[in-house]
Parts: structure tokens; sequence; C-alpha cells
């Protein structure tokens, strides 16, 4: 009896498994490339804050003038104000030549020159096949915390063709787009 009933709750186990999510899928916010490696002056980027209605596994798009619609089955492959945070770390690297970039929190605001802080306002896919960003940004000047510039911006990347993994390189070329926005005002 015990066998049968193992051989039973093993074959529940393998149907739950099987079942569960099978077919969803992740996407990955990329940057431009690399940040070079080694020193540099130091930058901080962080904390993002994201709109409410994008704080959540998944992917979203706008099909209307007031309605977005939930992408069931389309999510991030981790959390968005962490993975922006990362794609822009790069980005910023990149941007300013350094290797010197590290995401919030860290440890000690003596070891940077820079801090970024986001707000992303809006990042979706719109029926049109654009992916949409806006964000604002805060420029501080660190050890201290004397702001150097506050600006937003807003930008609209093709996604060139329909498609989930297409929106989400969309929404990571609109995102190094911000980020040489960004570098100008720490240049």
């Amino acid at each position: 009896m015990k066998t049968v009933l193992r051989i039973l709750l093993g074959a529940v186990a393998v149907l739950l498994v099987g079942c569960g999510g099978a077919g969803d899928q992740y996407y990955l916010l990329t940057a431009a490339g690399p940040a070079p490696t080694g020193g540099g002056m130091g930058i901080g980027v962080g904390p993002v804050t994201v709109a409410e209605y994008i704080d959540r596994s998944n992917m979203i798009f706008q099909t209307g003038p007031q309605k977005l619609e939930v992408a069931e089955g389309h999510h991030w492959a981790g959390d968005v104000r962490k993975s922006v945070a990362s794609a822009m770390a790069s980005n910023l690297g990149r941007e300013l030549g350094t290797g010197n970039v590290r995401t919030y929190p860290w440890e000690r605001d003596d070891e940077l020159r820079y801090q970024v802080s986001l707000d992303i306002r809006q990042f979706h896919g719109t029926a049109d096949g654009f992916a949409l960003l806006e964000a604002g940004w805060r420029i501080y000047l660190l050890p201290g915390g004397q702001l150097v510039s506050a600006k937003s911006g807003t930008y609209r990347e093709p996604q060139g063709r329909d498609g989930f993994e297409e929106l989400a390189g969309a929404q990571s070329r609109a995102l190094q787009r911000l980020a040489a926005d960004i570098a100008k005002g720490m240049r």
C-alpha cells in the first residue's frame, strides 16, 4: 500500500510541476555592452523608484488611451527596479568610461563622486509598436548630497517587429538613451 501511495504522490508531483508555468517566458533588460573594468570616476545608481503599475513581474502594454494590459506569461527575469539599476549602471559606466559604478545601496558615499536617483514613471509597450519610457532623474555630488541637476525625459523606441523579446530590447535601448542624457550632466 505504501508503494502505491508513493507512486501516486510522485505522479501527482510530476503533473503539478509540468503544469505550473510551462509556457511562461522571461526577459532581460540589457546594457549597450559591458562597462569598462577597473577604476575611474565613482558613480552610484539608485535608488530607483517605479510607478505602481510597473512594479510587477509581468510586462505591460498600453492598448488604449487609458487602458493597460498585463502580459500574462511574459515576465521580467528579476525585480524591475534592480534590473533598471543594473542596466543603467553598465550604460553609465560605458558612457563615462568608468568601471567604478555601484547600485544602491552601497556602503560608503566617500568612494563615489556622483549619485543618480531615478523615478521611472512609464515603462511599457504601446499598441503602435514602441517601447515607452518616461523618467525623472536627479544627480547629486557626493559625499554630501548636493543636488547638481534634476531633469526628466520621455523616450519612444521602435520595436522593429512584434514580440515580447523585441519589446525588452526596445526598452533596453530606451534605457541606453536615458543613460546618455544623464551622462551629459556628469561630464
